[in-house]
């Protein structure tokens, strides 16, 4: 996969999968700016990281719910590389809890960080992209956006509307050569899944059909996949990375 010369921003990227996109964008050769909103030391060492492989990236710090803060970063990155090709839009929260006892606060905080960012990072890299007549974005959703989990009403609820979102924008924008999917991870070796306890895990795994759970990396390739130029004529799809999850 060649993404040679080409400027993906990645959204979260100081950790987790985030860092694991940012890091095979950069091998397929993209340019990479590294966001985060907290753990700018982590996104420093995510930028070094790549840079000591023989890529190209930067970190940025912006809060992806606020407007201003995220116009600022696009502008800082096409100041510095005179465009944007590629966004993923990666940065999300969880704050779990059955409805009943889920705050307000709770409720807003995951639908601004996971949907709210989405939206605005789209709108402020599309000019860029529209001028170009040429983009690739990306965003991450989840199986709960299309199976639901209790005690996720708020993360199913954000990434739900991601897919509806990612629909809309495909169709909006497909006659500037722009291209929007959406991936939809399973349960992925992160720190959430770490934590579940071993009965827990062996619940769970008993319903995955590949009998594992993911990696970011198997993500990473999905979103290198949709980046590159054999995948132009795909947008508006939702793909698993769910190892049979969902089926």
């Amino acid at each position: 996969m060649n993404l040679e010369g080409r400027v993906a921003l990645v959204t979260g990227a100081s950790g987790g999968i985030g860092r694991v996109i940012a890091r095979r964008l950069a091998a397929a050769g993209a340019r990479v700016v590294v966001n985060y909103r907290t753990g700018s030391e982590a996104a420093a060492e995510a930028a070094d990281a790549i840079r000591a492989a023989g890529g190209e990236a930067i970190s940025i710090g912006a809060d992806v719910c606020d407007a201003d803060a995220v116009e600022a970063m696009v502008s800082q990155v096409v100041g510095r590389w005179d465009g944007v090709d590629i966004l993923v839009n990666n940065a999300g929260v969880t704050r779990d809890r059955l409805l009943l006892r889920m705050t307000p606060k709770e409720w807003d905080e995951v639908i601004s960080v996971n949907l709210r960012g989405s939206f605005l990072c789209t709108k402020a890299v599309l000019p860029h992209m529209m001028k170009r007549r040429r983009g690739r974005i990306v965003s991450i959703s989840s199986v709960v956006g299309t199976s639901g989990n209790p005690g996720q009403a708020n993360y199913a609820a954000s990434k739900a509307g991601i897919i509806g979102f990612t629909k809309a924008m495909a169709r909006e924008v497909a006659s500037r050569n722009i291209t929007v999917n959406a991936l939809a991870p399973g349960y992925i070796t992160t720190a959430m899944v770490e934590q579940l306890s071993e009965e827990v895990r062996k619940a769970v795994l008993g319903r995955i059909p590949m009998s594992r759970f993911g990696a970011p990396e198997d993500v990473a390739e999905a979103v290198v996949f949709l980046c590159g130029d054999g995948a132009a004529y795909i947008t508006g799809q939702v793909l698993g990375i769910d190892g049979g999850l969902a089926v």
